[in-house]
């Protein structure tokens, strides 16, 4: 029977979702592989209600029950992309859809009968992903017209192409792989997508054979992407390809204006093989021609104290951009500057000259974290999520296992939060989540959050 009344956390826009009720229970992917423990990795349900006793503390764990997944990017079974003229009624968004990176399996868990005891209801196995679609190695997760959509890094074999798969919104059956004319397209890491105007991008890392060992030096040039591409999402056909740099790899998180009008949105470009420099890059619509400009270079620093074998040629530290988050007005991105720890703030306003207004030191390869609470935390800031009314960031310290390593050695997880009030942006003294020797990678809120829901109304 369908509801005659949709989910509550859905919302037509992105101004009507920003005055959703604050989050209270964060979802957090934690897992052991690279730290040398044989354990399944595990969801933490941590406590982010301030008032409450158990405030940044976990406060439940779905433990899974195989090894080797490395929990890495998941997302929900629906959100508010199901309001819009092609959503898909009758759901709500009840399920976190979590695939494993390096199992390439799929975990459907409930989260609704209890929210600090969600349970595993369904497993998808890699057998069956790789059989019905080609694919291997899952990566982000959105809830979509009609289908729930899930990207992948490689094929079966651990090379190209990768791409995107389908799952279907009621029974979670892998329906098949998405793209019925790639063109060109080969490397794969990201997707997202404006809804009215039936637009998809993609992006590009590399393929599994090439990442999952670690960082190689020699293989930036040749095997690592540096463009983002354009599809009819209706057709499932590639439009356009855009390359951001010659000298650039890496290209990760898409980050569209969540404003349905704004046929815009910012990339992260991870490094330059020019000066180790990163970079976000804006894409537009300019008639009917796609195009990016540069439009915040971040420079990297000079190494001081002890540098990780694979940067001591360099005597540099690169800042290592490697997540960004905009927030619901559209008004600030936040970056992550994994290398150096920094987490900025920009305002961007007008799109096309980002204005730095707040940055915070959160770690870092060259520097111990004294969080205020006394603990000494290793690694720098990592994934970001913002919750809907763009009052607090929350942030995770883990890249990849093997990067983990190369970089930071044997890290363990931590969560931190930043509270941010109009231009300002703070650390919160009181929060901090330790997740002991597991490492915590990224970060879902209860009801919703600044990356996971799409809109079809400005």
């Amino acid at each position: 029977m369908i509801p005659l009344r949709s989910d509550p956390t859905f919302y037509p826009s992105p101004r009507s979702a920003i005055e959703a009720k604050p989050e209270e229970l964060a979802y957090v992917g934690c897992l052991y592989e690279g730290t040398g423990i044989q354990r399944p990795d595990f969801v933490a349900v941590v406590d982010v209600k301030p008032k409450s006793p158990s405030y940044s503390k976990v406060v439940g764990r779905v433990e899974l029950p195989y090894v080797g997944d490395e929990l890495h990017h998941f997302g929900w079974n629906a959100c508010s992309s199901a309001l819009c003229p092609n959503g898909t009624p009758g759901i709500e968004r009840r399920y976190l859809v979590v695939p494993g990176l390096r199992s390439s399996r799929i975990y459907i868990i409930d989260v609704k009968r209890n929210q600090r005891r969600p349970e595993i209801v369904k497993v998808i196995q890699s057998e069956t992903v790789k059989e019905r679609t080609g694919y291997s190695r899952l990566h982000t997760v959105h809830c979509g017209p009609n289908g729930i959509y899930i990207s992948a890094f490689g094929n079966v074999q651990g090379d190209g192409p990768g791409g995107i798969l389908v799952l279907d919104h009621y029974t979670f059956d892998v329906l098949g792989r998405w793209e019925l004319d790639r063109g060109d397209q080969y490397l794969s890491y990201d997707f997202w997508w404006n809804l009215p105007n039936e637009v998809m991008v993609t992006s590009e890392w590399g393929v599994p054979n090439t990442i999952e060992d670690g960082l190689k030096l020699e293989h930036l040039k040749e095997r690592y992407g540096n463009r983002i591409h354009f599809w009819d999402l209706r057709k499932r056909k590639k439009l356009a390809s855009i390359v951001l740099g010659e000298e650039n790899r890496m290209a990760l998180e898409l980050r569209p204006f969540h404003d349905p009008t704004k046929m815009m949105g910012y990339v992260n470009v991870v490094i330059s093989m020019k000066d180790l420099s990163s970079s976000i890059w804006l894409w537009y619509r300019d008639g009917k021609k796609w195009n990016a400009e540069k439009v915040i270079t971040i420079e990297a620093e000079k190494g001081e104290g002890q540098l990780p074998e694979i940067l001591k040629p360099f005597k540099m530290i690169p800042p290592l951009v490697t997540d960004i988050d905009l927030s619901l007005d559209d008004r600030y991105l936040y970056v992550s500057c994994w290398g150096t720890g920094d987490v900025k703030k920009y305002d961007v306003s007008d799109p096309f000259h980002p204005v730095l207004v707040s940055k915070v030191k959160v770690g870092g390869i060259s520097q111990e974290f004294h969080h205020p609470r006394g603990d000494v935390l290793i690694g720098g800031p990592q994934m970001l999520e913002v919750s809907r009314d763009g009052k607090r960031v929350y942030i995770t310290n883990s890249l990849y296992s093997t990067w983990d390593n190369q970089f930071y050695g044997n890290i363990k997880g931590w969560m931190v939060k930043l509270d941010s009030e109009n231009n300002g942006l703070s650390l919160d003294k009181e929060f901090l989540v330790d997740f002991g020797e597991a490492r915590a990678h990224q970060t879902r809120l209860g009801g919703g959050d600044a990356s996971s829901d799409s809109y079809c109304y400005p």
